[in-house]
């Protein structure tokens, strides 16, 4: 698991432009803006699949957050799962976007946006605030103590996970990617 390597192995390089929703190589056609999120229909097998959901001026940001990654998952095929095994992922995947949006909200002022990218194999969740912390798992991690699992959760549940800085902007991108189920 890397904390500082900005992309995981085999990263596909920068979103192609006008990507805000739309699965790469589609045309944004039948977006629907709701409550800043971009959701457009799934695409077919085999393509990248991108949603981005701004908390501009929301409220109640982790329920918002987890809701919105229900919906792509369901549009993805990731659920209704079939089998334990795939419940459990999609279910990792909620667990994470939790994590992720809790950390940015206490100590990050809050997120700005997130966004899920999903192929046949992976599941990338970005989730970019104005903070200019480093997170980290907690180190000596305390299971039986209260608070400050959330990077270790992320830590053990994903394939890999970091953080990307723009040189010159506040601010940063937490990056999570979960595998799919089998």
């Amino acid at each position: 698991m890397s904390t500082t390597r900005p992309y995981s192995p085999g990263d596909r390089g920068p979103e192609p432009s006008g990507a805000s929703g739309a699965s790469e190589g589609d045309a944004p056609t039948g977006a629907v803006p709701t409550g800043g999120a971009t959701a457009v229909p799934a695409a077919p097998s085999g393509s990248r699949q991108i949603r981005r959901l701004s908390f501009d001026g929301e409220s109640g940001v982790v329920p918002l957050a987890r809701d919105f990654t229900r919906q792509a998952l369901y549009a993805w095929g990731w659920l209704p799962a079939a089998t334990a095994d795939q419940r459990a992922a999609a279910e990792d995947v909620l667990l994470v976007v939790s994590e992720l949006v809790t950390n940015a909200c206490l100590h990050a002022e809050g997120p700005d946006q997130m966004e899920i990218t999903c192929d046949n194999k992976v599941i990338r969740i970005e989730v970019s605030d104005r903070g200019t912390g480093q997170p980290a798992p907690r180190t000596p991690h305390r299971a039986g103590r209260p608070g400050g699992h959330g990077m270790f959760i992320v830590q053990r549940l994903c394939l890999d996970w970091g953080v990307v800085r723009a040189p010159g902007v506040t601010g940063k991108r937490v990056w999570a990617e979960l595998g799919a189920p089998a």
